[in-house]
């Protein structure tokens, strides 16, 4: 078995997955997503570097994915902001909801926060 190194023994059900050549196989339960564990027997599998993906952690390896909607992001304009990618419209002040990309923020309780609505709302006077 390419995942678990296993021995198949005669007669036993084998996976085989033609993108990954056939000269490999899976015991049916090892036929797994490298990323998350997921059972890709009967599913819709993807082969890179010699991993097996799901669908979802196969397209995390080619886009960016925004954290404020969880979507994959195809344009080439988005934010890299407190480790993570988003949408230029997503990342936004937590209070008045203007984007913040480019912009001076400040973290407020783990949420970003415009310059503005920091010194009129969190500020100390």
């Amino acid at each position: 078995c390419y995942h678990c190194k296993l021995r198949m023994k005669e007669g036993d059900p084998a996976v085989y997955a033609e993108r990954a050549g056939y000269d490999k196989l899976w015991h049916p339960g090892c036929f797994v997503c490298y990323t998350c564990g997921e059972l890709l027997v009967d599913m819709i599998y993807f082969w890179k570097n010699g991993n097996l993906y799901c669908g979802r952690h196969y397209c995390d390896s080619e886009r960016p994915r925004c954290a404020g909607c969880d979507e994959l992001i195809f344009s080439n304009e988005y934010t890299l902001a407190e480790g993570q990618n988003w949408h230029l419209k997503h990342f936004c002040c937590f209070d008045c909801d203007c984007v913040l990309a480019g912009i001076t923020y400040i973290m407020v309780n783990d949420k970003p926060v415009c310059k503005s609505c920091y010194m009129k709302n969190h500020a100390v006077v």
